[in-house]
Formats: C-alpha cells, structure tokens, sequence
C-alpha cells in the first residue's frame, strides 16, 4: 500500500490506483487548477467518506510501497480525470468503478506532541490510527 500524502495528512492507497491518481492530479496542478478528492473511508477509521481540497500552494507528496510502476489504464486514468474536471471533483474510484475505500491519518502538531483523529478531532477519543 502506497500512501498520498497531503499537508498534514496521509492517505493509504493501493499503488496502482496511487499510480492512476497521481497523473491525474499532477495534471491538474500543473495548470494551476485546485479541486476536491474524494473517497470511502476503511471501517477501521469510520467507514464514511472524506475529502480534501487539492491546491496547488500545499506540499503533495505520492510515497509507493513497490519498487516497480504499475501498469496504466487508459481508460481508468480518463474516467478519473473527467471525475476531476465535474463539479463534483475527483471521486477516487477502482477500474470497475466502485468507490476505492483508503485509510487516511491526520497528524496536527500541538506544542512537542501529535494528535490523530480519522475526523481531524483534537479532543482524544479518536479512532485514527497513529502515524509512524
């Protein structure tokens, strides 16, 4: 499993669909575009949806766990970046179409130590997982 990782936030993705998001985000940052993501969260973190804002001015950062490029799918890839280019912005699916389920960590600095909460909470009582 490769992980996006987004400003404060890491979001672990099978590689190939890392590899399928990160032409098509590169793409839209590249003109200079922000736009939304989107995905299923893992039951492990809630099993709810959650969303990004994708701009340009924030740090993107595409780790993969393997060490070859996976296979592209022309087709995939165009179904991915006309989902980036709607209104509803880029809603992370498989290459059957079915919602891709990740599990995301937010890690916020708070003085010397870090919290983590799957909802981005602060309060204790999160149920993200801890990031290493």
């Amino acid at each position: 499993m490769g992980h996006l990782i987004y400003g404060n936030m890491r979001v672990e993705f099978e590689d190939r669909v890392l590899a399928h998001l990160q032409i098509v985000i590169v793409n839209k940052l590249r003109r200079s575009e922000s736009f939304a993501v989107s995905w299923r969260d893992a039951n492990e973190v809630g099993d709810g949806r959650s969303a990004i804002w994708v701009d340009p001015s924030i740090p993107l950062y595409f780790k993969f766990d393997g060490s070859r490029a996976p296979d592209i799918d022309r087709e995939w890839l165009l179904r991915l970046a006309d989902s980036a280019d709607s209104s509803t912005g880029l809603i992370v699916a498989g290459r059957d179409g079915e919602a891709v389920v990740a599990v995301p960590a937010i890690s916020i600095a708070l003085g010397s130590r870090k919290a983590n909460g799957a909802n981005g909470s602060t309060h204790g009582g999160g149920r993200g997982r801890r990031q290493r």
